[in-house]
């Protein structure tokens, strides 16, 4: 007896392959009807027999497309039209709820092996892709996903490509990048003085010579340009790092093979599988001491942030061509946004040539960073592969929009019960980051038909939000910036209950006007209430205390010890003397000089006084390097130093650390190895941290045995894995990030689930 269906599948089901997939099912079971796309779902009506269709059904839910991701299936049974043949119709711009869209895929295997036959057609082509690989979020205009509507619209397709994209039985059956040599984009390698050198393949070879000759090539990749120079060679190195004005952040390398990479790093099971993933992103391992790559990638740190070639041009770069490692490191000025036009002057400012294409990027995204922790996977930069897929909530977050922090910033958008965050954008510092933040906005809220009405903003009256907030349309709520970050966490782990919140990060705006970022806190999106902090100490200069971490130290020494602090002080920096005279000033007549509980700067205070970092040339540097110390030691000792934790004058529990740094000093001046000195600091945060939570949970037995951990410090891999380990011996369920970062790059996830509780709406 024939029937007939009904499906409508929604989810990641656009730019996957799923209408030929469902065309070559119908075929297999002898099914009749049509499948279509439409803005946001998959329409299929399928005619037949009963138990084909059921058959067809279960194997949509059980075995869909590698790349797609169905969050709702519904199937209902509908009168029989009588169909002669299964079709794909023609797609719709139709439908209301959340569109996906596939993030850019690497290429995969099969385009791999087609790439290096040389009987196949498209040989050696830089562009070549199919439905399972290859551009998506970075192409497209509009929606639905259709060639028309992506910037490969202005590329005919030839007879041959035509065949394929026709075919349902060929694996490009509506591949919507689909081209070849013939039809689609090519390749040009430009100097300085923009003058033309070569094209496709011959560019592709002159570039190489040129990158094994020490130049510096800015390359076109799927999502921006990229700098690239042989990771070897140790002068071009300096002198990309010279012309980036990027004396120390680490660079990041694109390697050859997984077992290239493996001869330079240490890498896990979990991180083999990263490494080799569809997204491909860059995973930061741990460097073999013999390594034989220049330290200079990542000065004074023993990690290394690796990815494998993802596009066909990076395997054209490396195959017989004798080059086994690359930086790749993306072509903008410092502070910049990442370029993806070629008419940005600092590609042939910094690079000594150009190695570009006619493919048109709409959206850029830069790569994305992970870290792991054994099965754990930690985002430290959420980007090309992982967005724009939205993150399903109990809330109703329809029509609000987050703007996140002012550092590695992202924003977020509601659409009926879905957050959408966008890639990460950057540190919001100067007019061209405002305007590639307001760009990208724009296009998410035209691509969603989002027109804001409630925007949630960081409390902090200096943000670059408090001016971007005044271009939009909607009532703005205010999130205080540690609330942000422990509801983050929570929604990222779908608690709703009540529970702590140990929120260890750089810098948030405080309720009392002070710095924050060591904070103690119980709540959930409705409201928040802080139960301890880190003892307050002045932080001369503001600003200029961050970028240069030795002024932090010597703020606290004098802070802590008024009598003997300037001493201890120049003691430890006998070149600043003067400059400790004008800090002591400061500090007595309150000049300039804010007060600030921060674990960000206590980590920078502590890398100065021990010398590891006295200036941080980006963000987080002294922290960072005084962290990797705990990579070179292998003892486990639960040491700490003493601490006092007390009650301050509005009843919060203050953690006082001036007895740590007192024995800090002491083991310095005493030359104890400054491994065992960090060791012992990075458990006596942890103890501090355990003993804090565990005092507010006596006062308040009723409350909630639960505690997140959110904020940048949590990036520190130990500080998570040894927190979580003491609070779950004292019977604490812990929660950590799962799918978006613990520092600011999280912030608008929690922003807009607080907004979406707000007494506002």
């Amino acid at each position: 007896m024939c029937k007939a269906v009904k499906i409508s599948v929604r989810g990641r089901v656009q730019g996957v392959g799923f209408r030929p997939f469902i065309y070559s099912l119908s075929k297999k079971y002898r099914l009749k009807g049509t499948v279509q796309n439409n803005l946001d779902h998959v329409l299929i009506l399928l005619e037949g027999a009963e138990d084909k269709l059921e058959e067809m059904v279960n194997e949509i839910k059980m075995s869909s497309p590698p790349l797609s991701k169905i969050s709702e299936i519904s199937v209902e049974e509908v009168p029989v039209i009588g169909f002669k043949e299964f079709t794909i119709a023609m797609s719709q711009a139709s439908g209301e709820a959340v569109p996906w869209i596939a993030g850019d895929a690497a290429v995969c295997e099969e385009c791999l092996n087609e790439l290096k036959d040389p009987s196949n057609r498209r040989y050696q082509y830089p562009f070549i892709n199919c439905t399972q690989c290859g551009p998506r979020y970075t192409i497209i205009r509009r929606l639905p996903y259709d060639r028309p509507n992506t910037t490969m619209k202005t590329f005919q397709m030839c007879h041959a490509c035509q065949l394929e994209y026709n075919d349902p039985k060929s694996r490009r059956h509506h591949a919507q990048p689909i081209c070849c040599p013939e039809c689609g984009p090519g390749l040009t390698l430009y100097n300085q003085r923009k003058e033309q050198l070569a094209e496709n393949l011959s560019a592709v070879a002159q570039a190489v010579r040129f990158i094994k000759q020490g130049s510096i090539l800015a390359i076109k990749g799927i999502g921006g340009y990229h700098f690239a120079c042989d990771a070897q060679q140790e002068q071009a190195v300096d002198q990309l790092r010279i012309r980036k004005k990027r004396p120390q952040r680490p660079f990041a390398v694109m390697v050859k093979s997984l077992e290239a990479a493996r001869e330079l790093c240490h890498i896990s099971h979990q991180e083999a599988d990263r490494l080799t993933s569809s997204d491909m992103p860059i995973v930061i391992l741990r460097r073999k001491k013999h390594s034989l790559l220049p330290d200079k990638l990542s000065p004074g740190l023993s990690t290394l942030g690796v990815m494998l070639p993802y596009a066909p041009l990076h395997h054209l770069l490396f195959e017989e061509t004798g080059l086994s490692c690359l930086v790749m490191t993306s072509a903008n000025s410092t502070g910049l946004p990442m370029p993806y036009k070629e008419s940005v002057n600092s590609l042939y400012d910094i690079g000594d040539y150009c190695l570009t294409h006619n493919r048109d990027i709409y959206l850029p995204v830069d790569d994305s960073v992970v870290q792991c922790e054994g099965e754990s996977l930690m985002y430290i930069r959420r980007a090309r592969g992982f967005v724009p897929d939205p993150l399903l909530t109990e809330q109703n977050v329809d029509r609000i929009l987050a703007l996140g922090g002012n550092q590695k910033n992202t924003f977020a958008i509601g659409k009926q019960n879905h957050v959408i965050m966008s890639p990460h954008i950057g540190d919001l510092e100067n007019e061209e980051m405002i305007q590639s933040f307001e760009s990208q906005l724009q296009h998410f809220k035209k691509w969603l038909k989002v027109d804001e009405k409630y925007i949630a903003v960081d409390k902090h009256p200096f943000y670059a939000s408090q001016s971007i907030v005044e271009k939009l349309n909607g009532e703005v709520i205010p999130v205080q910036h540690h609330h942000a970050h422990h509801v983050s966490c929570m929604e990222d782990n779908g608690l709703k209950e009540s529970c702590f919140g140990l929120i260890l990060d750089g810098t948030g705006y405080g309720e009392d006007g002070h710095i924050w970022g060591f904070e103690c806190l119980y709540g959930n999106a409705n409201s928040v209430e802080r139960l301890g902090h880190l003892q307050y100490t002045p932080l001369p200069g503001g600003e200029q205390a961050v970028k240069e971490p030795w002024r932090n130290a010597v703020g606290m020494l004098l802070h802590y010890w008024p009598l003997e602090g300037k001493a201890l002080a120049e003691e430890l920096f006998p070149d600043k003397w003067s400059e400790i005279n004008t800090i002591d000033r400061m500090i007595k007549y309150k000049l300039n000089t804010p007060l600030a509980g921060t674990c960000g700067r206590l980590f920078d205070a502590v890398s100065a006084m021990l010398g590891i970092c006295c200036t941080s040339t980006y963000e987080g540097e002294a922290a960072i390097k005084l962290s990797d110390y705990m990579y070179q030691t292998s003892n486990e000792s639960d040491e700490a130093y003493s601490f006092h934790l007390n009650t301050d004058s509005h009843h919060f529990l203050e953690l006082d650390l001036s007895p740590m740094i007192r024995e800090i000093l002491q083991d310095q001046f005493n030359q104890r190895p400054l491994a065992q000195i960090v060791q012992t600091f990075h458990q006596t945060i942890v103890s501090s941290c355990v003993e804090m939570v565990l005092k507010a949970a006596e006062k308040r037995p009723e409350l909630n045995r639960a505690v997140v951990l959110s904020g940048g410090s949590f990036q520190n891999i130990f500080l998570a894995r040894e927190m979580k380990r003491q609070f779950q011996k004292k019977d604490f369920n812990v929660y950590t990030h799962k799918n978006v970062p613990c520092h600011d790059g999280g912030l608008s996830l929690g922003q807009i689930i607080i907004a979406s509780r707000s007494s506002h709406l």
